[in-house]
């Protein structure tokens, strides 16, 4: 058969851009041949697959390693043998005899960006074709040159495997036989322009070297077998908006270290952490990002790989293994996720095939001026879908209860933390990114269509309206939004000498004047901890004694304040060090009285919470809290009522933000009884004074603040007390 010189040289220079239309069989009216190519070998023949009989002599049509062999018929299969210069001969099957393994509907979804799981296509997959197994490489590089998968298979040599181009998607495609599980890969990657090939990690990889090595590896995720029927069921009725819901929030890599000074491992970690956090009384786990990134120091905000976990803490398998056994124990598990950008690494997604391929290609949209990173191009039909089924990915085969998403507001504006003239308008001339927005709202749509009871959490630092408000009433249609002002606020009064917080009662009382706003999510985040901050403790103002009791104060205004509840790790008991990623906590501090009672407190406050429907049932709606009184300043003693769909259940909370004790202080109450004293933060039991009620007090027909019924209380200093009649 005839064929274009050019195009045999193209294929030796490895430049061909459909190396399929040249290699592998052909047959026409002219006859049938089979076309080879191996830059180390000088002789080539075409045998049996199964009993190695020759069937054709290849000849050697270019002297760099191109071959074709005449026959009378195509061979339903064969193998090609080589010989090198030195005389060594060895078999091969020919990966450009196998068809394509994308189906024509698969492209058509894919080019209209509506293939939600495209992981399954896209990336590495072990696959068995006529019974010769290897592994199907999908990429996506419309505008490259030619690309070529390469690793140790092919001592990673670019000219071999040269990959089929899909024209109407820009998909490359090959079967590669004797690839196997665990293999390394990358993809090389010839970008239209210039003379150098890249090489680029598989933005679908399901695993990856360790950093800083940077290639991907071929992983089955076929092969785990989940024990969370019962939770998964369960889940798919939960309704997360009246149900309570607390969050630890976890970094893996410090929570707590081994004696050798690593980390733990996701195996090592999750009986550990189970216990742990079922003992604490956390419904939720939330792991900072554990999605792969090549900077440790970024704590995984600066995301490479949408689709791999860290291979620092194990495989894969080890990671499903860790969320089942926290589902084992009642735990749900919440991904940090970050599709607001990604790193400018060369092996990353920056400048895939040459071209700004996932990312804008102004920098005033497509870079991040804080963290010198690359934005997504939300406005593509393939990032979008790229994104999108990232999400999906992450709960469907990991069996994540939710995700949070980290830096919305940057998302949402296309002005965020850009000077005049270093942002584009959108095509209405406004500030808003239209097409951020439409992905956030089809994110959440399709997760609660698709994993209903999993929860969308926002950081959103904005007022942007309607952040946890379903997309058919104009909202975004996240379960929950962050409440940085609560966290700013709180943290700002807290952090005040006492005798000068009468001057800042707004600081405190201004949350609930929007509290019903938006589903909130109080959250003291690993962001209040570093970089100068001081951790939570050293916040406090005053001795040691008073920071203890400032801080108990501070958890119990919280787990009483409507909103669910979010905490990084180390606050539960006392961390006094700012949190350092590369070291475990400071679990010694436990050997301690005061920390001891600051975690103890923290434990009943969860049992409370979680057994009393009064502290949540209505976390988002006005009539689930009353001010008893917000108005006393001078003594800075502040006192409301949380009540339960049945109002005829409440719980009075009383909160004293100064040292000095008041006795005989008067509060309303809504009926006559007995106010038992459910927990009181100034117990010894905590690390406090002892001061109290004897356990509870009886309501007097006095009328006081809007009540035909009053109590007559001791409030101890720096104190919360929960009472509930009986």
């Amino acid at each position: 058969m005839s064929i274009h010189r050019n195009e045999i040289v193209a294929i030796a220079d490895a430049q061909h851009g459909q190396p399929f239309q040249v290699l592998g069989p052909h047959q026409d009216e002219h006859g049938a041949c089979i076309r080879a190519y191996h830059p180390m070998a000088v002789a080539c023949w075409i045998v049996g697959i199964d009993d190695g009989k020759l069937l054709a002599e290849a000849k050697l049509i270019e002297p760099r390693g191109v071959f074709e062999a005449a026959l009378t018929s195509i061979p339903s299969a064969y193998r090609l043998r080589y010989r090198n210069e030195k005389g060594d001969e060895w078999e091969e099957e020919d990966p450009y005899r196998f068809a394509s393994q994308l189906s024509e509907f698969d492209l058509h979804l894919l080019r209209e960006g509506t293939h939600y799981r495209t992981w399954e296509k896209l990336g590495a997959h072990l696959v068995t074709i006529d019974g010769v197994h290897g592994v199907r490489f999908v990429v996506w590089a419309p505008n490259a040159k030619r690309v070529s998968v390469v690793g140790d298979f092919n001592q990673w040599d670019g000219r071999r495997h040269a990959m089929r181009k899909h024209e109407g998607n820009g998909l490359w495609e090959i079967f590669v036989p004797g690839v196997g599980h665990g293999d390394v890969y990358k993809f090389e990657v010839f970008p239209n322009h210039g003379e150098l090939a890249m090489l680029k990690a598989d933005p679908f990889a399901f695993y990856t070297e360790v950093p800083p090595k940077s290639a991907s590896r071929v992983y089955d995720l076929s092969g785990y077998s989940w024990k969370d029927d019962a939770w998964m069921a369960a889940r798919a009725k939960a309704e997360p908006l009246a149900e309570p819901v607390s969050v630890y929030e976890v970094h893996l890599g410090s929570w707590m270290h081994k004696e050798d000074g690593f980390s733990l491992s996701y195996r090592e970690a999750a009986h550990k952490l189970a216990a742990y956090v079922k003992e604490m009384g956390f419904t939720h786990v939330e792991l900072l990002p554990i999605t792969e990134h090549p900077f440790y120091g970024s704590w995984g905000y600066q995301t490479m790989h949408f689709f791999a976990p860290t291979s620092r803490f194990g495989t894969p398998s080890e990671l499903m293994e860790f969320i089942d056994v926290l589902h084992e124990n009642g735990i749900g598990v919440i991904l940090d996720w970050v599709p607001a950008h990604f790193p400018t690494d060369g092996h990353g997604l920056a400048e895939f095939d040459g071209t700004h391929l996932y990312e804008h290609a102004d920098p005033r949209e497509g870079i991040h001026r804080d963290w010198n990173t690359m934005v997504f191009n939300y406005g593509r039909t393939e990032v979008w879908n790229f994104l999108l089924a990232s999400a999906l990915f992450w709960m469907e085969v990991y069996h994540f209860d939710g995700i949070r998403v980290d830096a919305v507001a940057s998302m949402l504006y296309r002005d965020y933390s850009r000077k005049e003239g270093d942002w584009i308008p959108n095509r209405f001339g406004g500030r808003e990114n239209l097409e951020a927005v439409e992905f956030i709202k089809h994110l959440n749509v399709l997760l609660y269509q698709y994993f209903p009871g999993v929860i969308t959490i926002a950081e959103e630092s904005t007022a942007w309206a309607g952040v946890s408000r379903p997309t058919y009433l104009g909202g975004l249609g996240f379960t929950f939004k962050w409440n940085m002002g609560w966290m700013h606020d709180v943290l700002g009064y807290m952090s005040k000498e006492p005798i000068h917080r009468k001057y800042h009662a707004n600081e405190f009382t201004f949350s609930m004047l929007y509290a019903y706003t938006e589903n909130f999510v109080l959250a003291l985040s690993h962001d209040e901890v570093v970089y100068g901050k001081g951790s939570l403790l050293r916040k406090m103002p005053g001795d040691d004694w008073q920071k203890f009791a400032n801080n108990r104060l501070l958890f119990g205004y919280m787990f009483t304040h409507p909103g669910k509840k979010h905490l990084f790790m180390g606050m539960e008991f006392g961390q006094w060090n700012e949190w350092d990623h590369n070291r475990g906590l400071d679990w010694h501090l436990l050997s301690y009285a005061p920390h001891q009672g600051l975690q103890r407190w923290l434990k009943d406050l969860h049992a409370l919470y979680r057994s009393e429907p009064a502290l949540t049932q209505l976390d988002y709606a006005p009539e689930g809290f009353r001010w008893i009184d917000c108005h006393d300043t001078d003594n800075s003693v502040y006192s409301y009522l949380r009540y339960a769909k049945d109002q005829s259940r409440y719980v009075v909370v009383v909160c004293n933000f100064t040292p000095v004790p008041r006795e005989g202080y008067r509060i309303g109450v809504p009926e006559p009884g007995w106010y038992a004293e459910r927990l009181n933060s100034d117990s010894g039991i905590y690390g406090g004074s002892n001061m109290g009620n004897a356990g509870g007090l009886q309501a007097e027909p006095t009328p006081w603040q809007g009540f035909d019924w009053s109590i007559s209380l001791t409030v101890p200093p720096l104190a919360c007390l929960i009472l509930q009649r009986s």
